[in-house]
């Protein structure tokens, strides 16, 4: 079984995943289900999609009766190891969807700080800028809904 983690680089962390449980995995997607990694009182757990190819995660937030809160697009970049193991690279820039469709666009600033402070590469700054534009276009067609039914699929 493949090992997933997480990289941050504000602030820099590596960290496992240990306790998130794949439910798929295949050369397209990995979806798991896993539950928050410190107690909160916003959100209690829920289930992930990366879409391997597209560089991006997206996250359904449930709240301890099951609720849905809301969707969380990460922008990452995966990088897998020889072992098959993937560090996905988080890109800092966010997207927040609401089931109403409304949404916000989170952490831009973080990108600019992390350019700024040669943490993350040009090539990685373009990459995060055109999946958040390819992001924000299936939100603003109403086609964010298809994109993220995936994981409707494990309930």
């Amino acid at each position: 079984m493949i090992k997933i983690y997480r990289q941050r680089y504000l602030p820099k962390e590596l960290l496992w995943l240990k306790d998130d449980e794949i439910l798929l995995h295949d050369d397209e997607v990995i979806v798991t289900r896993w539950r928050s990694i410190k107690p909160r009182l916003d959100f209690s757990h829920g289930r992930s999609c990366y879409f391997l190819h597209r560089n991006y995660k997206i996250s359904q937030f449930f709240d301890q009766n099951d609720l849905l809160l809301y969707y969380y697009c990460d922008i990452v970049m995966p990088d897998v190891a020889e072992n098959g193991d993937i560090i996905f690279r988080d890109l800092l820039v966010d997207v927040k969807v609401y089931p109403d469709g409304s949404h916000t666009v989170l952490d831009l600033d973080e990108l600019a700080e992390a350019l700024e402070k040669g943490l993350v590469s040009d090539a990685d700054v373009i990459i995060a800028l055109n999946t958040l534009d390819s992001l924000l276009k299936s939100v603003y067609a109403d086609e964010f809904g298809g994109i993220a039914k995936i994981l409707d699929d494990w309930t």
